[in-house]
């Protein structure tokens, strides 16, 4: 599944082209002669480059190349520059890769784990020259990626499909769901908010202005209220009025906050209690810019409550995309969403193929 939203519907070609036909009549108003409010062009335009002459894959993986440039500049230039003018694969060259990827955020387990691959594949002689390895990296890195199943749960035998959404303060979780909810909509599915989240202030109204910008209905109560009576009121209010889809807000907890992982906990059991099958995902929701602390969080949060999938927030935004590799290699748990720009169209599903397809291209 992917959101093409950079692909354009053009209309069929017309089989008979009519003879004009000349008048003296004034010419008809057209719609591209009509003004139309710098507001609702940006609605209409949001997030959609100029059209190509691309396939949508070539499409897509053009816009995900972009979108991660600075990861690429700052690990794979490294990695060129240390291959460049190379003749023999020797330790001096296994030392100084092993820095270049560690910088790159893939960590100390993921990166000792491909040089000990490389290692083999060199003492098989599968490997002989400096530059066959960065095809080796690029085909290491897609193997660790591939943990499981990357695509959302968004349609269950008994609607609607839930999805609680957790993670620390700062890492754009309201985004997020926004985003998601757009997405989502634009499938077709009926979308209910639930703002769970009653301990941060203006949590509520934040989560409802981006309702109001989607289109979505959110089910909220003050602040200060039990997160799960509102969870409690959103599956019902969603079966009353027949939702596909619950995406649940809760509070940005540390992960290391005790009393507010118990709240989280106590959440995912009333939503057990009150859907059968829910929560159908448990999503983390991470910010790139962090590198390998976002790893620790995402192990607490594991722990805790079983994360069924990771969210990658602002990987345009640094060049520390490596830590998608080293999270999903390290906790085995799939990553099933990655933000790569600000606007609504920006978060899209992940897809390990295209991931790496676009980090290794020059």
């Amino acid at each position: 599944m992917r959101w093409k939203f950079w692909e354009r519907k053009q209309p069929p070609p017309s089989e008979d082209i009519p003879t004009p036909v000349v008048t003296n009549e004034p010419p008809l108003t057209t719609e591209a002669d009509v003004e139309v409010p710098e507001e609702e062009l940006a609605e209409v335009v949001v997030g959609e480059p100029e059209p190509e002459a691309a396939t949508p894959r070539q499409g897509f993986l053009r816009f995900l190349k972009e979108r991660l440039t600075k990861t690429r500049q700052g690990l794979l230039r490294k990695v060129d520059r240390l291959l460049s003018g190379r003749r023999v694969i020797d330790a001096e060259l296994f030392d100084e890769l092993e820095e270049v990827l560690i910088s790159g955020d893939l960590g100390v387990q993921t990166t000792t784990r491909i040089l000990q691959d490389l290692q083999q594949s060199v003492a098989e002689q599968r490997l002989r020259q400096p530059v066959e390895i960065r095809t080796y990296l690029k085909q290491s890195l897609l193997t660790l990626l591939n943990v499981g199943a990357e695509e959302l749960c968004t349609e269950v035998a008994q609607p609607p499909a839930v999805i609680l959404m957790v993670g620390v303060n700062g890492v754009g979780k309201t985004t997020t769901i926004a985003k998601l909810a757009y997405q989502l909509k634009l499938q077709g599915k009926k979308v209910l908010l639930a703002a769970a989240d009653t301990f941060r202030a203006a949590a509520i109204e934040q989560l409802q202005e981006w309702a109001d910008r989607v289109g979505v209905e959110v089910i909220k109560h003050g602040a200060g209220a039990d997160p799960a009576a509102v969870v409690y009121d959103t599956i019902q209010a969603a079966k009353a009025r027949h939702a596909d889809v619950v995406i649940v807000d809760t509070a940005g907890r540390l992960h290391t906050k005790v009393n507010l992982m118990e709240e989280c906990k106590k959440i995912k059991r009333v939503l057990a209690r009150e859907h059968e099958g829910a929560p159908h995902e448990i999503l983390l929701v991470l910010d790139a810019t962090v590198g390998q602390n976002g790893v620790a969080q995402a192990k607490q949060f594991h722990d805790a409550l079983g994360l069924t999938g990771l969210v990658m927030t602002k990987l345009d935004g640094t060049a520390k995309g490596g830590i998608v590799v080293s999270i999903v290699n390290e906790l085995k748990i799939p990553m099933k969403l990655i933000g790569v720009g600000e606007k609504l169209p920006d978060l899209q599903p992940f897809d390990p193929t295209a991931f790496t397809e676009a980090l290794f291209d020059d």
